[in-house]
Formats: structure tokens, sequence, C-alpha cells
């Protein structure tokens, strides 16, 4: 599929933009780069390689070099020519109009898309943008490509939405536990991202959920057994591997034991150095072991593994005594966002980069303002923080990664390579069956499930409605209700929220009188939520009443008297239509708990151990 993705003909999509420039004119643009097309395809490109990478960073000058250690986000559709909302809210963050005034004044290395910047509208709009900022950086003197990320974790962090394929979440491939899903998540979905012009994913998540409380990772990891999200890291990682799209594995050195959210606060991990080499550490020596390209830090405080109290972010001891020496990788390490509160606390946004760059870190992701940010990192050089040698070395592995991705041979890409592999109906059908095998049944009274169309044809499907993740049809009762009637059902949908009122809870129990079986999608349902009440007075009505947890699967320690429960692990449509065909009967339940669940009442006593799931 990485064919697809690639080219240097064509016109550069349905925006207006100019046409793309021939492949002989992108080389003479790089000023050079033409003499590293015989680069190795590996991480390390060699001597041979490496001599040529050296030969253009030689030749940049040291406001080039600052940039190309940047991953900015931009607001707009187009690099050239943004709405005027876009615009001025470029002006007011950023200090420019447009992607291409960005790269032209800062000459930034990366440009990350998100779905708030308007960056990612529809598949060839995103290709657009893509060939855009690369003409704009090629244009420049001595210009590179731009490496151009996102956050593609799927589930519900994923910034380029319908009609791309979306897959289940993390959490959701580990209750599948299969390694060949995760690869095959990985191959698509980084083929599909390749044709957008988008070549690094910051994804997997290679961190070990063993906090229920976790606010900021939870169902977004694979689980808790660290050899099982090990396995699932790697596998994905090789995935992106097939398609030419670099993974990312975080965050470092592991953020699955927080009950602080790091864009929030500063969350601190008081595992003892061994526990985390036995737990946090495992995925991450497999993901190194897999040949990742890329890692990501976190902004925790891990007193064990350095005592000073900086975020690991900033952290020498961390970032390069153990990730660097003691792991052995020698790839790309990209920070969480700088703009995130966990590693502002200590130190002002001026100091942030300058230490983020002594630690070991080789990209600075997003911070608050690029000119405070760009700035500190030219002037630690000028008066010898840092020295330029150690510039050098940052971005001989960004451009090792950019040879090996093939930005430095051809970084455009076609109408014709989106078309062919964005959204595919094999890839559609792909992620459903991945799916078919995840939904997890935790409670089956009586064998309430699956749901006959010819004894309980009329269904209520109530419960929370959270914002849908990016690029979602939505809101999940709709996408249930919807299901269950292709299913052959008489499916009615009645939104009632994340915290129901009790005037909403009436207007359900009343509802529920004329249907045969009630669905309730739960979201992270608490001892004293509103969601719980709307629970318990829907089973009192004595119709039977099947709950969904459509993110955390802790929830079904909440609801013990209901007469089924699902976990879906999301709420985004392709776990939602799956959790709709166990309901129905149409597939069975396979999906295993990759997290254990503590009783509500008791936390310290395991109601439903890793591995638990019912079938029929």
């Amino acid at each position: 599929m990485r064919d697809s993705g690639t080219g240097s003909t064509g016109n550069t999509g349905n925006t207006g933009n100019t046409a793309q420039p021939s492949r002989r004119t992108v080389l003479a643009a790089t000023a050079g780069a033409g003499a590293v097309l015989a680069v190795s395809g590996t991480a390390h490109a060699g001597p041979s390689g490496d001599r040529k990478l050296r030969a253009l960073i030689s030749r940049m000058t040291l406001e080039e070099k600052v940039g190309q250690l940047f991953v900015m986000r931009v607001y707009g559709h187009s690099a050239t020519a943004p709405d005027q909302a876009d615009i001025d809210a470029n002006l007011k963050e950023l200090g420019v109009r447009t992607a291409a005034e960005l790269i032209a004044t800062y000459r930034v290395g990366g440009i990350i898309y998100f779905t708030w910047a308007h960056n990612t509208r529809t598949p060839h709009q995103i290709a657009d943008l893509s060939n855009g900022i690369q003409k704009a950086s090629l244009d420049q003197p001595r210009g590179l490509p731009v490496l151009i990320a996102t956050d593609q974790e799927h589930g519900i962090v994923a910034r380029v939405g319908k009609p791309a394929t979306l897959f289940p979440g993390a959490m959701a491939i580990g209750a599948g536990g299969s390694r060949s899903d995760a690869r095959t998540l990985g191959r698509i979905g980084g083929a599909e991202l390749r044709a957008l012009g988008i070549l690094q994913d910051y994804s997997p998540d290679a961190d070990v959920n063993v906090n229920p409380a976790n606010p900021v990772i939870g169902v977004r990891s694979f689980g808790a057994d660290p050899d099982a999200v090990a396995g699932l890291v790697a596998a994905e990682v090789k995935g992106y591997q097939q398609s030419g799209v670099a993974a990312t594995a975080k965050h470092f050195p592991g953020h699955g034991d927080t009950a602080v959210d790091s864009h929030f606060g500063f969350p601190v991990i008081t595992h003892s150095r061994e526990l985390w080499g036995e737990l946090d550490a495992v995925p991450f020596r497999a993901a190194v072991r897999a040949g990742i390209d890329s890692i990501m830090t976190a902004h925790i405080m891990v007193p064990a593994l350095d005592a000073s109290g900086d975020p690991a972010t900033l952290s020498r001891p961390i970032l390069t005594g153990i990730l660097r020496e003691e792991l052995g990788y020698d790839g790309v390490v990209v920070t969480d966002s700088l703009g995130m509160e966990g590693v502002r606390q200590k130190y002002g946004d001026d100091r942030v980069p300058v230490l983020a760059l002594k630690a070991g870190v080789d990209q600075l992701l997003n911070p608050p303002s690029i000119d405070i940010a760009w700035h500190a990192v030219l002037n630690a050089v000028r008066g010898g923080e840092l020295t330029e040698a150690r510039l050098d070395e940052s971005i001989l592995r960004v451009l090792r990664l950019k040879s090996k991705l093939g930005l430095l041979h051809d970084p455009y890409v076609t109408e014709r390579g989106v078309d062919r592999t964005v959204g595919t109906p094999e890839h559609l059908r792909a992620a459903d069956r991945i799916a078919d095998r995840t939904t997890t049944l935790l409670i089956n009274k009586q064998g309430l499930l699956p749901l006959s169309r010819r004894t309980r044809p009329r269904v209520l499907v109530v419960g929370a409605d959270p914002a849908s993740p990016s690029g979602t049809d939505g809101p999940p009762t709709t996408v249930l209700a919807a299901a269950l009637t292709e299913l052959g059902f008489t499916a009615t949908a009645l939104s009632t929220g994340t915290a129901p009122s009790t005037a909403t809870i009436a207007k359900a129990v009343a509802a529920a009188g004329s249907a045969d079986a009630v669905v309730v999608g739960t979201y992270n349902v608490t001892a004293g939520s509103s969601q719980r009440t709307l629970v318990n007075k829907l089973v009192a009505t004595g119709v039977p009443v099947v709950a969904v947890a459509i993110r955390n699967p802790y929830d079904v320690a909440q609801l013990p008297d209901v007469g089924a429960c699902l976990a879906s692990y999301s709420w985004t449509d392709v776990e939602l239509r799956a959790a709709a065909r166990v309901i129905g009967g149409r597939v069975t339940p396979r999906g295993k708990l990759p997290v254990a669940v503590q009783r509500a009442d008791a936390p310290e006593q395991v109601l439903y151990p890793i591995g638990y799931g019912l079938t029929y």
C-alpha cells in the first residue's frame, strides 16, 4: 500500500493549490538532498548515509538548525490560504498568518495536525495541505521536507476521521488479544496516513494502565499486563513499519499509574526502580527491539528514576541514562506537548526547550509560544549553554528518519493515492472484523443475550452521549439504535447524558414501559453518579436491561443488578456497531478483559480478573 500513497505527478487536490513540482524540482530545491537518495532505509543510515546527511547539516545556518528541532501546530486547512478565523488564531498564537509563513519564519522541521486546528477536514484537503507544507519548506533556501505528524491512536484519540478507516482503540485491541490484529491496524492505518502525507504517528500507547482512576490514559492503553501490552505494541509497530510510517511509543518512562492528568497537573509515579523495570519498562523494551522510530516522553515525575523532581521530559538520567544507554535506543525522542502543565510547572517556557535538549530530546513538540521557545534554543547556543554539535546530533536523528521514510526522495502525495488507499471497503471490513473480536461480555443473567428479534423486538437505547470522537458519526445512542435496527430490531434512541437529571431519568423509565428490552450506554460510572441511579430505576421496571460500558470497563462494578453488561472500550462507530452485533446475536462475544475490575465496595478485591469474559 505504500506506493499508492506517494508520487510526483498529478495535481495537489481540489482546493485550488498549484500543481506539484516534479521530482527533479524537488531534488533541486533541497539543495543537496539528491545526494541522500542512496541512504539505507534503516533507522541508522550507516557511515555512507550519515556522511551525506551530515553534509546537509553542515550547510544549514544556526537558525535553520534550531528550526529543524521543532514540531508545531498551525491553524488552517491550507498552507497558504486558510480561513480568516484560522489566520486570526495563527496571528494570536504564533505571530504568523499561515503554515507557509510559519515555515519561512522559523524553518520548523515538523508540523502536527489537529482536528481542532482545522487541519483534517477531508482526505483530499489533508493531502493538499501536506503538499502545500512541503512546497513551502522546499521553496526556502536549503529547504528540507517537513515531517508531518498526528495523534492517530484510533479509539478515543484520532485526528483523521471518516471517511478514513477508524479501528478499535488500544484497550479494545487488548481485549481481542491478537497481535495479528494489532499489526493489521498499524499496516492499514499507516497506509492511509501515508497517503495523506502524514508520516509520523504518535501511536501506539505503550503505557501499562494499572490504575483504574487514570484520567488521561485509561482505554488508550492496551491493558494492565506488561507482557501482553509489550506484544501488542511491538506488533503494531511492525504494522506501521510495513506501511512506511514512523510509529511512536509513548509516554516514556510510563504513564499508566497516574491519578493526575499531565495536561493540567504534574503526576508523580511512586514505583520503585525494580517495579518500574518489571512493569512500565517492558513495553518500551519491546518497542526498541522492534525497531521503533520514535519515542515520546511523559511529563511525569518518577523519583526512583530521577530524584531531582524534574519531569521525565527534562530528565537526563531518564532520557539519556535509561532510554539511550540502558535500553540502547538511538532513534528520535520527541517530547509530549510542551504546552501541557506537567512540564510547565517547575520552569518557564523559555527554559523548558533548552532543558529538554540537554536531557536528550530530539524533537520539541508544540511549545505554547514558538517565538519564545525558538529564541531560547538559539540564545542557549549563542551563549554556550548548548553546543551546535548537540543540535547536530538531534538533527542527524531527525534527518535519518526523514530519509528512511522517503521524504528526501519524494515528499509529495497524490489524489490517486488517496482514492486508492483511504477508507477503502477492504480496509473498513478489516476494522469491523477486528472489532468483532474485542467486545467483552461480563454479565449475562439467565442467558438474556443474545436478544431475540422474535421475543424482544422493541429495544429502547438510552444512556450517555459524550462528544463523539473525531470523525465518527455519533452520538452513541443513535449509533447503537441504528445498528440494532439494521439487525432487525425496532430500536429507538433517547439520550440521557452523562449526568441525567431526575426528570430525564423519569422520562427514560416511562419510555421503557413500551420496550421489550433496554440498552443503556454508560460512561465512567461512579457510586454517586446519576447514571447509576438511571440504571437502577430501569432495572426496577422489570424490563431486561443491557448495559454497554462505552469507555472504561470498570463501570460493571457499579452495575451488579443489570441483566447483561458488555464492555466496548470506546464509543466510536466501529466499536458500537460491534457491540450491537453481539447484543443481536450476529457475533459471538470473544473479548477478554485486559485489565482487572475491582469490587466497588472493596477495591482491594478483584471482581473480574484479567482474562475474564463470557461467550455464547
